[in-house]
């Protein structure tokens, strides 16, 4: 009997999403003979049974298409919105999967979506994930498809504004994505030459960003591109979330938890327009007009790089071999020029932060990049 595999794509959208899906079923098809059903928008479609068969014809002319075919959704099968409350809806996703027979289930996601896979995994389903974001942030993998389309468009929006602090002798300072993590600010920051770079796993001073555009200004240069990414947090603000995350891990009660979940919610709120904060404080310490771009969803969409669409093709082609080998419960991950399983076990509750000794960081400072420290 041909092995019947079900897929979806959930989290947020990614360039290569598409191109990995072609490399799941174009290799499930023609090389394995199984046959292969998409779920429409991520684990809601599961839960709902949502499905559309998958052929041959399915996978023509994708490979170069933003986004996904199938859709997506953030929404976890243990808390799902049904109506007008949210409810475990795990024993639904897994009444559907034996209803449809499947063999196995590739789930297609960020970290999220690999420990709402885990789970589906303890309770006994064949699952199979691929790392995807923008963010670069799943653990196991050296690299998530998605990454590199965002990064080059991170990078060129920086060369663009480039034109625009020159002429107007400004600090611009350019927001990116990346969740909790640095990479696209780091590689899009040094990509385009911006003059500081700001990532959460460095806390920054500053006064020290507003020493090193003052020297610039006295060497003779004008203006200033300041990358920060998202999760950027001044030393400051970072203690004081410390704090709180320090006090959680601590708690001992369900109701401590909940209690220090509010709090430290109530606190990153505080610092939600971390970006806009960051420029008025630079204008004041420099007398220097600062003005604010963020790229946004912008970074999320187009045409996956050719890095990503190779990435997402062997990521796939490979997910289509464990399975056929019968290999299940663990993600795709990229090592070097291979593929290897990664137990979802190691993978899920972790995150790929930027080493402090990444080359990367090495690199920047060694271009004379101000990082905030």
């Amino acid at each position: 009997m041909a092995k019947l595999v079900g897929l979806l794509t959930a989290g947020g959208d990614s360039p290569g999403l598409n191109a990995a899906i072609r490399g799941i079923g174009k290799a499930a098809l023609g090389s394995y003979g199984m046959k292969v059903i998409g779920f429409r928008d991520g684990f809601r479609g599961l839960m709902e049974n949502r499905s559309v068969q998958m052929k041959s014809v399915s996978f023509s002319g994708i490979l170069t298409r933003g986004g996904t075919i199938l859709g997506t959704s953030r929404e976890k099968p243990h808390r799902m919105p049904v109506g007008n409350k949210v409810m475990d809806m795990t024993q639904v996703l897994i009444e559907n999967y034996q209803k449809s027979r499947l063999d196995a289930l590739i789930c297609l996601g960020g970290g999220g979506t690999q420990k709402n896979a885990y789970r589906l995994m303890e309770k006994g389903l064949n699952i199979v994930t691929l790392p995807k974001t923008i963010d670069n942030d799943v653990y196991g993998t050296d690299v998530t498809f998605g990454f590199d389309t965002a990064c080059g468009i991170a990078t060129e929006a920086i060369d663009r504004l480039h034109s625009t602090a020159h002429s107007h002798h400004r600090i611009i300072v350019v927001e990116t994505m990346g969740h909790k993590t640095g990479w696209l600010a780091l590689g899009a920051g040094i990509a385009g030459g911006a003059d500081v770079i700001l990532i959460p796993e460095i806390p920054y001073d500053v006064e020290k960003i507003a020493e090193a555009i003052l020297r610039r200004r006295h060497e003779g240069k004008n203006f200033s591109i300041v990358a920060v990414a998202e999760g950027a947090k001044s030393r400051e603000n970072a203690a004081a979330l410390q704090k709180v995350i320090q006090k959680k891990k601590k708690a001992n009660t369900q109701k401590e938890k909940l209690k220090l979940k509010a709090e430290l919610q109530q606190v990153e709120s505080r610092y939600s327009d971390n970006t806009f904060q960051l420029s008025r404080q630079l204008e004041k310490l420099t007398d220097l007009t600062s003005r604010v771009s963020i790229l946004g969803y912008v970074q999320r969409g187009g045409t996956p790089s050719v890095a990503d669409r190779l990435l997402a093709t062997r990521l796939g082609t490979a997910c289509a071999d464990l399975i056929n080998r019968g290999k299940y419960g663990v993600m795709v991950a990229s090592k070097g020029d291979k593929t290897e399983p990664v137990p979802l076990k190691k993978v899920v509750g972790k995150r790929k932060t930027v080493p402090l000794d990444h080359p990367w960081i090495e690199c920047a400072r060694k271009v004379e990049t101000n990082l905030g420290d």
